[in-house]
């Protein structure tokens, strides 16, 4: 495992852009200056550093804390290569998976909150402990939404996901409940 020091022998980092950038050749084909890392089939940069893989993220927190981060490391804007360091924050699985993005089959713009055709009204639910929880159905997504927001805050969904789409939806139609 590489430590701190070992990491700023090769490598310099720009806080504020989250680029890696080499302090001297690592091969022949790779000059010093340039940009280090590539894309994996995940989207993360990695680096390659002394023949083992290392996502640019998780050295981000080691170049700037010192440590390697035991938990996952989340970008808060959802962004797999957006490394620079105020866009990092060490997370829990559970919080990472609560500020994942919206899902492509999602068409109410509202995590969690569906139209149930059958029953002719809207449907919120949470996951807890990757259980659903049915919050009830509703007359109007707006319910539905505010349901959902509140499940959000009452389980600490707000110490993770800093982007609610429930709560998005909240504000931009308040008034109209």
């Amino acid at each position: 495992m590489i430590t701190q020091d070992q990491l700023k022998e090769v490598l310099d980092y720009n806080r504020e852009t989250g680029v890696f950038t080499w302090i001297e050749s690592p091969a022949k084909n790779v000059a010093a200056g340039s940009e280090a890392g590539s894309f994996d089939g995940g989207g993360y940069i990695q680096i390659v550093i002394n023949n083992k893989n290392y996502k640019a993220h998780r050295l981000a927190i080691l170049y700037t804390e010192g440590y390697l981060p035991e938990l996952t490391v989340d970008h808060i804007d959802r962004v797999r290569w957006h490394n620079w360091r105020s866009n990092l924050c060490e997370a829990s699985r559970q919080c990472q998976m609560r500020n994942r993005g919206m899902n492509k089959n999602n068409t109410s713009g509202v995590n969690g909150v569906y139209w149930n055709k059958p029953a002719g009204k809207w449907y919120a639910q949470v996951a807890i402990n990757s259980k659903l929880k049915n919050l009830g159905y509703f007359d109007t997504i707006l319910e539905a939404a505010y349901h959902r927001y509140a499940a959000e805050q009452c389980l600490g969904f707000q110490d993770c996901d800093l982007n609610s789409s429930a709560r998005k939806y909240i504000d931009q139609h308040k008034g109209k409940i």
